[in-house]
């Protein structure tokens, strides 16, 4: 299907003001990646890493790559300042031009940002970016309220068995389970019954819905209302959240008086790592479990041959760069610099191998992207589904792992550049 006609409400009400030309742009399924940043005003959507440094060749503009030179001269380097990134929860406001796409939902929003663009740079319109992306986030917002997508959830969600299998799994141990959700409970029945079953509701002791997250973590006076499955509202004041009854708004401090459920014996998952999770962590000590569907793909590339012969002589030439660029004479810095060649040759295959836009969701070519410092942040575990859980025992206990500082020495060979080909350390060569 075309990009526009997904569906008919979002084209009537785009086609308005933008042209009809757009009708001819399919959907890419593969073109970006979760955890992209957005210059609002320069309409350039691109990778950054932990650092705040962008990934050269990752910039685009449109669907088509900017010259590294150009993004260069635009940010006088590639390190983007503070003031100018995204705000805590990776929102354009407050004098941050930059916009990071964080969930699920905002893979299709950067197409269509991409495909606007790309049209109108082809037909030479002038328009002005910021009123192109505020324009993407109002029709991207309209499939959530007018409950468009919540008419198909066949066509949007799979179905769970193991899903199903994991929380009925954790039901029998004893464990206590809440559901807090920003979606209206039609939707959420109609998802539930699709990828759990009919009697999800059951494995559940307390649902809320509507909740207005981040909101909800941290505004005290939104109180608790219940709602009947009808979407009757009702007027009592909540004095206690029964299982089997749904409520709507509310807020985490009336969530914690009424339960009790506090600190780290709470474990709370979640796919958006801002509004799920940074709150949590942060202002109220619950540990929390981030789900990253991207994991199964990426792990996948990981153990190909491919990929692991990359890695490894990657990480082997770059200890030979690093043994070897003591030699200052002309033959030995010539090496030297064709090794530095095949290195860079070597950094954009192993970006191209993710994802031929812009890599790993994970990393840049050598540091985590700014998506993983914000994800080990504000996750104590991560993974691909929640019925990754079905391969523990539920007394686990999932201990972090040290890994060395930059002044540590490291205590496995596999941490060494040399170790990672199993090589043995090369002492300076004595030329005559």
């Amino acid at each position: 299907q075309s990009l526009c006609s997904k569906n008919e409400d979002l084209t009537e009400r785009f086609k308005i003001c933008y042209p009809e030309g757009l009708r001819e742009y399919e959907y890419i399924p593969n073109f970006v990646v979760r955890g992209l940043h957005y210059d609002v005003q320069r309409a350039l959507l691109m990778k950054i890493d932990a650092f705040h440094y962008i990934q050269l060749g990752t910039v685009y503009r449109g669907l088509h790559p900017v010259p590294d030179k150009e993004v260069i001269a635009m940010y006088d380097g590639c390190h983007v300042p503070l003031e100018n990134m995204s705000d805590f929860y990776g929102k354009s406001s407050h004098g941050h031009t930059m916009k990071q796409y964080m969930d699920i939902f905002s893979l299709p929003e950067m197409n269509l940002l991409c495909s606007v663009n790309d049209y109108f740079m082809k037909h030479n319109i002038d328009y002005e970016p910021v009123h192109l992306y505020k324009d993407v986030k109002e029709a991207i917002g309209d499939v959530h309220v007018k409950g468009i997508m919540y008419r198909a959830v066949e066509n949007y969600i799979s179905y769970g068995e193991q899903t199903h299998a994991v929380l009925k799994k954790l039901y029998e141990d004893g464990k206590k389970m809440f559901l807090i959700t920003n979606s209206p409970f039609d939707f959420v029945d109609r998802g539930m019954n699709y990828i759990v079953g009919k009697d999800w509701r059951d494995l559940f002791d307390i649902v809320i819905v509507q909740a207005d997250k981040p909101g909800f973590f941290n505004d005290r006076r939104k109180p608790f209302r219940r709602v009947t499955d009808k979407g009757v509202l009702h007027w009592d004041r909540i004095h206690k959240l029964e299982k089997g009854k749904i409520y709507k708004q509310g807020n985490l401090y009336e969530f914690l008086r009424l339960t009790g459920w506090r600190g780290s014996k709470v474990l709370y998952f979640g796919d958006h790592i801002y509004s799920d999770l940074a709150d949590l962590t942060l202002k109220h000590g619950w540990r929390t479990g981030a789900i990253i569907p991207e994991l199964r793909k990426e792990i996948k590339i990981m153990n190909t041959e491919e990929c692991v012969h990359l890695m490894t002589w990657l990480q082997g030439l770059t200890g030979l760069i690093e043994h070897m660029q003591v030699h200052r004479d002309p033959a030995s810095q010539a090496v030297v610099q064709e090794w530095i060649e095949e290195r860079e040759a070597m950094r954009s295959q192993t970006k191209d191998i993710f994802n031929g836009q812009f890599g790993s969701l994970f990393r840049t070519y050598h540091n985590p992207t700014y998506f993983s410092r914000r994800l080990s942040r504000f996750a104590d575990i991560y993974m691909a589904s929640l019925s990754c859980l079905l391969n523990y025992d539920f007394h686990h206990t999932f201990f972090p792992r040290r890994t060395p500082l930059q002044h540590e020495s490291p205590f496995w060979p596999e941490q060494t550049s040399a170790g990672a080909l199993k090589m043995p350390f090369i002492p300076p060569q004595n030329h005559n």
